[in-house]
């Protein structure tokens, strides 16, 4: 049974569908291992085992009649802590919202559990789903799988280390400006962020609307294709014979490269060789819209996700982790027309993204500039959690401004994840594309 913990969700569906996985089993093996493995519940915020063996018990009886709803039927998978789940706490990571208890499940999630997906549990998160590195000391720190005393990466940390671990098939996290990328990236997984508006937000915890999506962190992309479709109620990417070959990718030189590190710069060279090696022509660019638009993030961001909890912050700001606490009070340093100047200027740098980018396939960049720095210094040095923090995002945060989909691949190095940047809603096309890119990286 330790081998199912580790198989992609992909062919775990495809075992329940053979008739060689009993789906209550393997509900049971991952239940049980998540009550060895996380006991300090660093990991789930809280299980909903009763719902899940009652789910896995349906996709049994379905599996035997041969009624499957999906290609996922039985699969169990687990939940950031932002998704409503009726009945069971959502607490978003932050003791402001403790208690907080929904009584129906978030769009998405009732999507997936239409199509016979398993939900296992809520998993730990940074505070709101506003910082990239994971740490959380209102509530908890998942591990990182590379090594425990380092950040997981954030916001959705503990979806990562779910998977990571064995502990979820797959893991469904939000994106707001690199929060399924990055621990992805960190926990050598896929990550897909998807366009925004692709997916619904009714019933997600908010933190800036206008830019959050909801996304996958997987073992595979073909699992991402997979629980995109659940999500979404589709069908999913065609990833039958995807190849590189005849295809144009863009090498980013602004604001992707400077200042990136030795070891995930080396990593992403050594994954773009490869990626050429399997037939892509790979070319190198700038763009001096990019660095405008990273500019206007500190009023974009900040205004917006200080709006939104600006009220329930300052009621209780002592029940906040400082570092990010001060995140949200730096929204209220703007003015409203500061922020609808921004939002104007950044449509304009969009429609030149766009018309820059779009003979390529795709654009790469690093994932993260930086490797996963040590939770306990960021615990303890206010200035040095920023720091990591903002350089953390900043390759991320470009899909997000560009209003694109995109997605983090393994490179083979650990905590190393090379990116593809896809143009607005071409998410089938762009796991095409990683599907490719995937073999070619393995």
């Amino acid at each position: 049974m330790g081998d199912w913990r580790m198989m992609s969700a992909g062919d775990l569906g495809r075992a329940i569908g053979a008739g060689k996985i009993d789906p209550v089993e393997l509900t049971a093996s991952f239940l049980e291992a998540i009550r060895e493995t996380d006991p300090d519940r660093r990991i789930y915020a809280r299980t909903t085992e009763t719902r899940a063996l009652a789910e896995a018990k349906a996709a049994f009886a379905r599996a035997r009649s041969g009624n499957r709803l999906s290609p996922l039927d039985g699969v169990p998978v687990s939940w950031k802590d932002l998704f409503d789940t009726a009945g069971t706490a959502t607490e978003a990571g932050s003791r402001l919202l403790q208690g907080r208890t929904p009584k129906a499940d978030a769009e998405v999630l009732r999507r997936a559990t239409l199509l016979g997906l398993v939900c296992l549990g809520k998993t730990h998160m940074t505070e709101l789903a506003f910082s990239g590195l994971g740490v959380n000391p209102s509530t908890a720190t998942p591990p990182n799988v590379n090594d425990p005393a380092l950040a997981p990466g954030g916001s959705s940390s503990g979806a990562a280390v779910s998977v990571a671990l064995g502990l979820a098939a797959a893991g469904i996290g939000s994106d707001t400006g690199g929060s399924v990328r990055l621990p992805a990236a960190w926990n050598n997984l896929v990550g897909l962020k998807t366009t925004h508006g692709r997916l619904p937000l009714t019933g997600v915890v908010p933190l800036c609307e206008s830019f959050d999506t909801v996304g996958p962190l997987t073992r595979t992309v073909e699992d991402s294709a997979l629980l995109l479709a659940a999500m979404e109620g589709s069908k999913p990417a065609d990833l039958r014979g995807a190849s590189l070959r005849a295809t144009r990718l863009l090498v980013m030189e602004t604001l992707a490269l400077p200042d990136c590190r030795e070891a995930p710069l080396a990593a992403f060279d050594n994954a773009v060789a490869r990626l050429q090696a399997a037939g892509a022509t790979v070319e190198r660019g700038t763009s001096d819209e990019l660095a405008e638009a990273h500019g206007l993030s500190g009023v974009l961001f900040t205004t917006e996700a200080y709006g939104t909890w600006a009220d329930r912050i300052e009621a209780r700001p002592e029940l906040m982790f400082g570092p990010v606490r001060e995140r949200f009070r730096l929204g209220g340093r703007f003015t409203g027309s500061d922020y609808v100047a921004a939002w104007r200027r950044l449509r304009d740098l969009r429609r030149h993204w766009h018309a820059r980018t779009a003979g390529y396939d795709a654009v790469l960049t690093p994932t993260s500039p930086i490797l996963p720095p040590d939770t306990e210094r960021l615990l303890s040095d206010d200035a040095y959690f920023t720091t990591e923090n903002l350089l953390a995002l900043r390759n991320t945060r470009i899909a997000n401004l560009m209003g694109l989909c995109a997605l983090t691949l393994p490179t083979g190095v650990p905590a190393s994840g090379i990116t593809l940047l896809g143009a607005p809603l071409s998410e089938d096309r762009l796991l095409r594309l990683g599907a490719a890119a995937e073999a070619a990286l393995a």
